[in-house]
């Protein structure tokens, strides 16, 4: 029995720009970024699209948050508007990948035949447009947190994915057996790589390469972030960018006269979540959510590593591709992405992996026959992956059952308990130390762990220099290192560690 076109999905058209005017006050809203890359999209399926649409998938945005929500004032400006017209509840970077499957799995099942989704931030206008209305300067990644910083994990720094994802980085570099210098060096490797990719890449927002040793070196345009991470090493919101994909099915594509060489097909995906409580979480060196979504993905798909041409492992801070890479064993000297990564591609805040899809379209256009596409979201949060290919999947591949929580759940190792204000002996379990926009070192961060097993947090002043050197000079590595925590007059649990150390 042969293959129901009508319920093959495939991607027929994508688009994607950059939007940075000299002055930048003067740049596209999140709204005019969207309509702007639909319409790309829309030319490059060869047109006609827009007034077909039966869905409008949004990734959420947050640089124009008066706009929302935006699935209607979007449609207004493109055509008819779509029986189903959609925004996801918050900007993840999960989102898009979420919403292709979600697509593919509505077109396969005769609910729709032509999807469009979209995303957008305009981050870089909406900043200078507050500053030029004297309300507030340029946004600190850390604003991102929201309101975290009245919360116990504000109170110790990890209010934005800034903070936390360094914990994932730092744990992870003991679990792997690495110095601090074999550390920096594979995310150097992986970064470097990245750049050279959106060196090439039009649509990527910086186009310089790096070497390895221009990202570890600190320094005025390359400061410390959160250890061990500089500028260089994080994702670049300050960005204006839109991108979009259409997505139909294989009868109509033929229909429309799309050329059957530029027709990518949307094969299987599978998503699953970590905990949104950070220090709900069983443990920093790996995330069981992350490695479910990508081992499912392969084994739905009958597809083994050596199978796929590119990857694109989500990159807003170097641990994710790192931890990423280790669960498909993907080469170190291969690069990780499409688009160029969050750093040098651009990091849109929830709508990266819009960009990567468009990329991931191009190249398979031009060459080899399969990528893979991995998306994270929140605080290594949300997980999404999926396949996308020159070659149409199994007859019986969609629509599919694509959330994997309950056997990520079942995977997952007991979560310690956590203890707040805890005063005693404890050894860390993982760590940071946050810096100033000077380079001087904010405090350090600990989660420890207590003889019972229960999870705490503490602080390192700045003003212990010689603790704040064992956290970062790479001597020797802080992870199992014993101390004790006692609240100070402000109501902080303040580390010492159990030996004396020099500075």
């Amino acid at each position: 029995m042969g293959i129901d076109a009508s319920r093959v999905p495939v991607i027929v058209g994508v688009g994607q720009l950059n939007d940075r005017p000299d002055v930048p006050a003067e740049g596209l809203d999140a709204l005019e970024l969207m309509e702007a890359a639909l319409r790309l999209a829309d030319a490059d399926a060869g047109g006609n699209w827009l007034a077909r649409l039966d869905s409008l998938a949004v990734v959420d945005q947050i640089s124009f948050r008066k706009l929302n929500p935006l699935p209607e004032k979007l449609a207004e400006r493109i055509g008819p508007s779509p029986a189903l017209a959609y925004q996801t509840p918050i900007a993840s970077g999960d989102s898009p990948i979420l919403l292709m499957n979600e697509a593919a799995n509505r077109i396969a099942a005769g609910e729709i035949t032509v999807a469009a989704v979209v995303g957008a931030e305009a981050l870089r206008t909406a900043s200078a447009r507050a500053a030029l209305m004297a309300k507030e300067g340029a946004r600190n990644p850390r604003d991102l947190g929201g309101g975290m910083h009245k919360t116990y994990k504000g109170r110790y720094g990890l209010a934005a994915p800034i903070d936390v994802y360094p914990l994932y980085e730092n744990a992870g570099r003991a679990a792997y057996g690495q110095t601090l210098d074999e550390g920096q060096a594979e995310s150097a490797q992986i970064w470097s790589l990245f750049s050279q990719v959106a060196a090439d890449n039009p649509g990527a927002w910086i186009k310089a390469p790096r070497t390895p040793e221009e990202l570890l070196v600190s320094g005025p345009e390359n400061r410390p972030i959160a250890f061990p991470y500089n500028k260089l090493m994080v994702a670049n919101s300050a960005v204006n960018q839109g991108a979009a994909f259409i997505v139909t099915s294989l009868a109509a594509a033929l229909e429309a006269g799309v050329p059957e060489e530029r027709l990518i097909y949307v094969w299987r995906g599978a998503a699953a979540h970590e905990p949104d409580d950070i220090l709900a979480r069983d443990r920093y060196d790996r995330t069981t959510a992350m490695e479910v979504s990508l081992r499912r993905t392969l084994e739905l798909n009958g597809l083994a590593t050596a199978d796929f041409d590119f990857v694109e492992l989500y990159s807003c801070f170097p641990c994710v591709p790192k931890m990423a890479r280790r669960v498909i064993d993907w080469p170190l000297d291969k690069p990780a992405s499409v688009f160029g990564g969050l750093t040098f591609g651009g990091g849109p805040i929830g709508n990266y992996m819009t960009h990567a899809v468009v990329s991931m379209v191009l190249r398979l256009r031009e060459e080899g026959r399969l990528g893979l596409l991995f998306a994270n979201g929140g605080f290594a949060t949300h997980n999404h992956t999926i396949v996308i290919g020159r070659e149409a999947p199994a007859a019986d591949a969609l629509p599919h059952e694509f959330h994997f929580q309950e056997e990520a759940d079942s995977a997952r190792d007991r979560v310690p308990p956590l203890v707040e204000d805890y005063e005693g002996a404890g050894v860390i379990e993982t760590y940071t130390v946050l810096y100033e926009r000077s380079g001087d070192p904010r405090f350090g961060v600990i989660v420890g762990r207590n003889d019972q097993g229960e999870r705490f947090l503490a602080k390192v002043p700045a003003s212990d220099r010689a603790a704040i050197a064992l956290l970062t000079d790479g001597r020797q590595s802080p992870v199992g290192k014993a101390g004790s925590g006692a609240l100070n007059t402000e109501g902080d649990v303040i580390w010492t560690f159990a030996t004396e150390v020099s500075a």
